[in-house]
């Protein structure tokens, strides 16, 4: 009973702490209402919402970091990484203080051999100056590996879902093509250069958003019929709508069981029909950077 009242307590607390933004938290109000009824009405909200889905979508999904070959069935890796990701000059992300420069993304990843050419993996990922992170699942298979002369092929799924994004919900799947070969050196340390193919797929769907929130307590009090009219949602995007592809190179070091690893990525965004006008496509492009240990 003491325990159950102390959570009771706590929870009290927690949940009475003012919230407060930070500087990369989204603000999805600022693309404007959908609603042609609405006096805040924008055109171009709903394209607005598909090019920040897809953006956010590609920067996600911007690292790889490992080649096609697997850990074998008794291999175990466990890495930091670093992604620097450049969004488009004509980016449209609407957060609390404007993107400087590139975003920053951290992540731990996780991968585990398993029998039959087959790994598995899981990264956790924290977009910058926010509260917004990214949890992703994986599963990859070698198609060959090992050959002396010819190349390491292999296939990879993965499955990623943004977190803690205020009036969003995004998700991504993808399929991913990979080549590339070890080459040994001295026996204690391999150099393996590769290349890939990614197919994404971006789903999203937004909260009801209030698309005028600087209103006064007064006018909140004074007309709430108001405020439920300049409440909306953005146009969901389907999965089969939204397919983006991304090409990526990196190499990898070990040596002992230190692993080191570089990669460029570029996602080209496909263009898409708004009404009658047509959203010419962009480019996510990043530079990835891994360091683990490979058992």
């Amino acid at each position: 009973m003491a325990t159950s009242r102390r959570l009771a307590l706590w929870l009290l607390f927690l949940t009475g702490l003012p919230a407060s933004a930070e500087w990369y938290d989204l603000e999805l109000h600022r693309l404007g209402n959908p609603d042609p009824a609405s006096v805040n009405y924008q055109p171009t909200a709903n394209a607005s919402f598909r090019s920040v889905a897809r953006e956010l979508g590609m920067a996600l999904n911007s690292q790889n970091l490992m080649p096609p070959e697997t850990l074998g069935h008794s291999g175990f890796s466990v890495n930091a990484e670093f992604s620097w990701v450049v969004l488009p000059t004509d980016s449209q992300v609407p957060t609390e203080k404007t993107i400087e420069g590139a975003l920053l993304i951290p992540s731990v990843h996780i991968r585990k051999g398993l029998p039959f050419s087959t790994e598995m993996g899981a990264r956790i990922a924290w977009i910058e100056r926010s509260r917004m992170f990214a949890a992703t699942g994986e599963v990859k298979y070698a198609l060959n590996e090992g050959f002396k002369y010819i190349p390491d092929l292999g296939i990879r799924l993965h499955l990623s879902r943004l977190l803690n994004a205020r009036e969003l919900n995004l998700t991504t799947a993808g399929a991913d093509l990979g080549l590339g070969k070890q080459f040994s050196i001295g026996g204690m340390v391999t150099l393996t250069p590769y290349v890939g193919w990614n197919l994404v797929w971006v789903s999203a769907k937004s909260g009801q958003i209030d698309f005028r929130p600087e209103r006064t307590q007064e006018e909140a009090l004074a007309s709430t019929t108001s405020q439920l009219n300049e409440t909306n949602v953005f146009e969901e995007l389907a999965w089969a709508e939204n397919m983006q592809n991304r090409f990526y190179g990196g190499l990898r070091f070990i040596g002992g069981i230190v692993q080191l690893g570089a990669e460029f990525s570029a996602s080209n965004l496909a263009q898409f029909k708004s009404g009658d006008a047509t959203v010419a496509p962009s480019q996510v492009q990043a530079w990835n950077f891994t360091l683990g240990l490979d058992f």
